[in-house]
C-alpha cells in the first residue's frame, strides 16, 4: 500500500521544500537497492527547508522501495506532532531524529540504519574502523563510537544523549545496534553511508581471512588524511553530491516514479 500525503498542488511547496523531498525518496530508495534498509523499520529524516522547527519523515508502515516525494509527513521536532501529511509517526525515530536535528547543527540529515556489514562490526568487542586501507582512513577521522547500548530508542534522552557522543563528528557507531550518518545535505549523509558499509564490508572480509591486519604506517596515515582534506582537488560540487547525482540518475532510469 502507498501511503501519501493529502492531495495538494506542488505550487504550495517552494522549489528547496520539494527538491528536499525528492532527495530524501531517492536516498530511500537507494537504501534499499543497495541494501542497507531492515523491512519497514530504520529511518531516514531531513530537517524541512526553512522550518526548522520539523522534519520529513515517512509514514510507519511505508516500504522504501515505495517511497515518493510526495509521501512524506513534517514533524514537529519539539513535540513528535504531524505538522502536514498523514500517517503515524514510528516512535523511535522520533527519539533518535529530532534531539539530534535540534543538537547539531550538521545535522540537516540524519540517516540510521541497521545495514548488514556496518552493524556487525557494532557487534564486536572492538567495533573500529581499522586503518587499513584509504577508504578506511578517510573515514576514520568522522567516526564516533558509541560503546553503551541502552535498549530501544522510545525516549527523547536518548537521541539527546547520541547526539552529545555524535558531537562534531558525522558517522556514530551505536554500540550492539547499527549505525548512523548525519549532514548538512542528503547528498553528504547518504555518501557517508555508502562508503561506511563499503568499510565495514571490506574490513568484515579481511578478517575472515584468519590473517592478521596489516596497518598502514602512521606518517602514510597523516598524509591521507590531509589528501582527503584538500578542498582544492576539485572544482563546482563535492565528491558526494557527484556521487549522489550518479545515482539518481540510475534511479530516473529504472524508478522514476521517486520523484513524483
Amino acid at each position: 500500500m502507498q501511503f501519501r500525503v493529502s492531495p495538494k498542488s506542488l505550487s504550495e511547496y517552494s522549489a528547496e521544500e520539494w527538491q528536499a523531498r525528492v532527495d530524501l525518496a531517492a536516498a530511500h530508495r537507494l537504501a534499499f537497492i543497495q541494501g542497507f534498509s531492515e523491512g519497514i523499520f530504520n529511518h531516514l529524516t531531513f530537517v524541512v527547508p526553512g522550518k526548522s522547527d520539523r522534519y520529513y519523515q515517512i509514514p510507519f508502515g511505508t516500504h522504501w522501495s515505495e517511497v515518493t516525494a510526495s509521501c512524506f509527513m513534517e514533524v514537529g521536532i519539539d513535540d513528535g506532532e504531524v505538522k502536514s501529511g498523514e500517517g503515524e509517526v514510528e516512535r523511535s525515530c522520533y527519539c533518535i531524529h529530532a534531539p539530534i536535528h535540534k543538537a547539531l547543527p550538521q545535522a540537516k540529515a540524519v540517516f540510521h540504519t541497521h545495514m548488514p556489514h556496518a552493524s556487525a562490526l557494532t557487534r564486536l568487542e572492538d567495533p573500529r574502523i581499522k586503518e587499513i586501507g584509504q577508504t578506511e582512513v578517510g573515514l576514520s577521522g568522522a567516526i564516533a563510537y558509541d560503546d553503551e547500548y541502552t535498549g530501544p530508542a522510545l525516549d527523547p534522552a536518548e537521541g539527546a544523549r547520541l547526539a552529545k557522543v555524535i558531537g562534531d563528528k558525522t558517522v556514530l557507531f551505536m554500540a550492539n545496534h547499527g549505525i548512523s550518518t548525519v549532514g548538512a545535505t542528503v547528498a553528504e549523509a547518504y555518501d557517508m553511508l555508502y562508503y561506511v558499509e563499503r568499510a565495514a564490508q571490506v574490513q568484515i572480509y579481511a578478517m575472515w581471512t584468519g590473517q592478521r591486519l596489516k596497518q598502514l604506517p602512521a606518517p602514510v596515515v597523516e598524509k591521507t588524511k590531509r589528501d582527503y582534506k584538500d578542498e582544492h582537488l576539485y572544482k563546482g560540487p563535492t565528491p558526494a553530491q557527484r556521487h549522489f547525482d550518479a545515482l539518481k540518475r540510475m534511479l530516473d532510469r529504472k524508478e522514476p516514479d521517486y520523484a513524483t
